[in-house]
């Protein structure tokens, strides 16, 4: 059987950012090399402020490394400019955050078609809608499309936030932290999702955590330490 293809390649990432305190620079990456193939679910652990976060909104085109190359499927990350990172974001990668940055004043149903707005090219307003609809269903939100942020708990906010992610067919879908504000409960609904969309749909899924339990359900743990990654063993 043909191996799966790489659709994520870090080379040498490094990331570096002033001190407050003295004159030298701080190294949050120190030439972080990864792949990740298409399909993969990963962890990444490590303890607060080893440089997780960043190192997911690098992979996420949200902020540049300092030095170094990320490659997304055949897109040389670091040869595009701000417009193109932009489309890169809306239309290959989606986001799950802890804090699930519903819009209050929108309903679930518009919440999730939001980030369909800015490419109306990729698919029609009543396919998007229809998509909206079906993952909705998917995750247990049938009865609540017409509902508000402020009218579902902490765990039905952050499934409409991850069918928000998924809903212009990302070919990554990264999170962080998406359990670290719910309740137990909810966490492991939220987990166990998370894992069952993986494997539904072949969407590339790299996690951010705390939370052991969520990280032994992913198929890879790196541990990030001393600004560089490690593989772990997985519970399973």
């Amino acid at each position: 059987m043909a191996a799966l293809p790489i659709l994520l390649r870090l080379r040498d990432v490094s990331k570096r950012f002033d001190s407050v305190s003295s004159a030298e620079r701080l190294e949050i990456l120190r030439g972080v090399s990864l792949e990740i193939v298409q399909g993969e679910s990963v962890a990444i652990v490590g303890p607060s402020g080893s440089g997780k976060s960043t190192l997911l909104n690098i992979i996420g085109t949200l902020d540049r490394p300092s030095s170094g190359q990320v490659w997304l499927g055949d897109k040389d990350l670091s040869q595009l400019d701000d417009i193109e990172l932009a489309a890169v974001r809306n239309q290959q990668i989606g986001f799950v955050f802890q804090s699930h940055h519903l819009l209050p004043q929108c309903s679930v149903l518009e919440n999730v078609l939001v980030p369909t707005l800015a490419n109306r090219s990729a698919q029609s307003p009543s396919d998007a809608e229809e998509r909206a609809r079906q993952l909705l269903n998917r995750v247990g939100l049938s009865d609540r499309l017409a509902h508000r942020p402020g009218q579902l708990s902490g765990g039905e906010r952050q499934r409409v936030a991850v069918v928000r992610g998924l809903i212009n067919r990302p070919q990554l879908l990264l999170a962080d932290e998406p359990t670290g504000a719910l309740d137990h409960t909810s966490a492991t609904g939220l987990s166990q999702l998370l894992v069952d969309l993986n494997r539904e749909s072949g969407v590339t899924l790299i996690v951010v955590t705390h939370a052991l339990d969520l990280a032994k359900r992913m198929g890879r743990i790196l541990q990030l330490a001393n600004g560089q990654l490690q593989n772990q063993p997985t519970g399973e």
